[in-house]
Parts: structure tokens; C-alpha cells; sequence
């Protein structure tokens, strides 16, 4: 004889979190974080750049050589990580859906989860606009298929390299076509190959012809040109290493800063802590400020 088991009923008390076993993330909550993250990171960011914060510069003089300004320039892009990945990143734990039947450690991890992952969304959103930027510029001079048009600014110097004569160089009264010819030598001249002896006599020349100095005298301006060339070069290099490394360290700790703030929102909701700060402002029917 078989005794029939009672089946057991959900209590109406149960609370429904715990009955309908909702998703493991909250969409909602990190797409929120994320946009939050984004856009102070926007404003802060630009804010710095109107200061003069900003690790590169087009300047070669002052800007690249001051070391300070650099190092403030890198601390300013941390201190921009910190706030606005911190700030999405609470934002997406304290906002996240309540799921029972967790440890205290999964939660935190969940919780830490939801901070990663609107870190990424932040991240991938602000590369996509950078690219569709880059891509608007790109359109206008693509030179992926030279045409007539195209091929020119790309073959600049191999026509310059075409059109020499013989019986030296041509001057004429245009100054802006001979600082484009002498511009296209010397950047050439800054490659790993250095530069060719027909180019650097052809550039004495064309010194020597527009400013009416002796051979010796235009020799020695233009390795002066190359020596300062090389050094502005340098510099560009240099700043485009440190623009590099202080990125990647912001974005890095902008992670771990996303993570950590998700975990203390995700522990703030679950504990029902209330924030007094937004009700201290708040406008009474009176128009008192509390």
C-alpha cells in the first residue's frame, strides 16, 4: 500500500525573487552604469583638455619637454577613470536586481561582474564613436584606390624625385611649394633609411638658391634641419608612449575601481542603505530647502 506524499505549496510569504529565479545579470542596471560611466568620463575629459590636461599636444616646444605637465596631464586621466568607473560601476550593483539563494561571496562576485561589464560596455561605446569619427575623416582622403585626385598627396615625393632638373633646382616666387618639397625631404629623410645623397644635394641646393647663401653656409642649415627634425620626431615618439601607457593604466584601474564600487552598490542594496545626501537638497512644498 502506498502512502501519498503532500505536495508541498509555495508559501504567498515566499518572496517572488526567490520563486521565479531571475536572470544572473541586470541588463538594465549595467547598460545604465555604463552610460553613466561614459559620459562623465566625456566631460571630464574634455574639461582637462580646455585646462591644458591633456598628455599629448600638438606643441613641440613647451609642451614636450615639460615632464611635469605630462605627469599631470596622466594623473588627470586616472583621477577621470576613478570617478566615472567608480561611479557607473555602483551605479550597476546598487541598481542590479535582488536574488536569493546566494553566499555572501557570490553575490560579490556577481555584483563585481555587473561593474565589469559596464567598464566594457563604457569602453567598446567610446571606441565605437573614436572610430566612427576616424572613419567620417578617412572617407575624405582615401587613398585605399589612388586616382588622379589621391594619388598625388600619396606619390608627393616620388613626383618631386621626377620633375628635377638637371641644372639645378627651379625657385620660383611661391614659397609654400618649396616648404612642401624641403618638408617632403626631410620626413623622408627621418625614415630608417636616412636620407639619400641626390636628396640631401638637392636640398642644399634649393637653400642655397632661395636664401642666396653660400654652399658651406646652406650645408650646415640643412643638417640643422635634420638634427631638429630628428629630435621633434623623438619627442612626438616619446609622447606617444606615455599617451599609450597612461591610457591603458586609467582603463585598467578604471576596471578594478568599476568592480570594487559594484560590489559595495550590490552590498548598499541588499542592506536598504538609504542615501540622505539627495534628500537634504530637496525642495519642500514651502520652497525650503531641508
Amino acid at each position: 500500500m502506498t502512502t501519498a506524499m503532500p505536495i508541498e505549496q509555495p508559501s504567498l510569504d515566499t518572496p517572488i525573487t526567490e520563486l521565479s529565479a531571475p536572470s544572473y545579470l541586470s541588463w538594465s542596471a549595467i547598460i545604465a552604469g555604463a552610460l553613466v560611466a561614459a559620459s562623465v568620463s566625456f566631460v571630464l575629459i574634455s574639461f582637462g583638455a580646455a585646462l591644458g590636461l591633456s598628455v599629448a599636444s600638438p606643441s613641440a616646444t613647451w609642451r614636450d619637454t615639460s615632464t611635469a605637465l605630462a605627469v599631470i596631464g596622466g594623473l588627470w586621466l586616472l583621477l577621470t577613470a576613478l570617478a566615472s568607473f567608480g561611479l557607473g560601476g555602483y551605479l550597476s550593483g546598487r541598481l542590479r536586481k535582488t536574488i536569493g539563494g546566494f553566499d555572501a561571496h557570490e553575490i560579490e562576485f556577481r555584483d563585481g561582474v555587473h561593474g565589469l561589464l559596464a567598464w566594457a560596455l563604457a569602453v567598446l561605446l567610446a571606441a565605437a564613436l573614436a572610430a566612427s569619427a576616424g572613419h567620417a575623416l578617412s572617407e575624405k582622403n582615401n587613398l585605399a584606390s589612388p586616382t588622379a585626385a589621391t594619388a598625388e598627396p600619396l606619390l608627393a615625393f616620388e613626383l618631386d624625385r621626377l620633375f628635377r632638373s638637371d641644372h639645378g633646382p627651379f625657385v620660383s616666387a611661391n614659397d609654400q611649394e618649396i616648404r612642401e618639397q624641403s618638408a617632403r625631404i626631410l620626413t623622408t629623410a627621418l625614415g630608417h633609411s636616412g636620407i639619400a645623397p641626390e636628396d640631401r644635394a638637392y636640398l642644399v641646393q634649393l637653400v642655397s638658391a632661395r636664401t642666396g647663401l653660400a654652399q658651406s653656409d646652406a650645408e650646415t642649415r640643412v643638417n640643422q634641419a635634420l638634427d631638429q627634425s630628428r629630435l621633434a620626431i623623438s619627442r612626438a615618439r616619446r609622447g606617444g608612449v606615455l599617451l599609450g601607457f597612461m591610457i591603458a593604466a586609467s582603463l585598467l584601474l578604471g576596471l578594478a575601481a568599476a568592480w570594487l564600487a559594484a560590489a559595495s552598490g550590490g552590498e548598499h542594496h541588499d542592506s536598504k542603505m538609504a542615501h540622505t545626501f539627495w534628500r537634504r537638497w530637496e525642495v519642500g512644498r514651502n520652497f525650503m530647502i531641508r
